[in-house]
């Protein structure tokens, strides 16, 4: 019987998604934002369990082009730091 190594599967890192740099990809884990908010950005897709991937950073600060499964939209800095992902580190 063979065992698989954890080297298989990549690592995780929780943080927030205004951490992450272009091209890093995670899960979502939780949205820690007031009710509008939440309600907005569940509305656009961000819900706990769904794989995230930044695309871009506008410079000085401006808003994340991220994907979503098959859509991609624009969040500012203040609203990706309400969603806690666990980044994906590896191949």
């Amino acid at each position: 019987m063979t065992k698989l190594s954890s080297a298989a599967q990549p690592e995780t890192q929780e943080t927030t998604l205004d951490s992450f740099r272009a091209d890093d990809r995670g899960t979502i884990l939780a949205v820690d934002a007031e009710e509008a908010l939440y309600h907005r950005l569940a509305a656009l897709g961000l819900r706990v369990g769904k794989r995230v991937r930044l695309l871009r950073r506008a410079p000085f600060g401006g808003p994340l082009q991220i994907s979503v499964g098959m859509t991609e939209i624009m969040l500012r800095t203040e609203e990706a730091r309400c969603v806690r992902v666990a980044r994906e580190s590896g191949p």
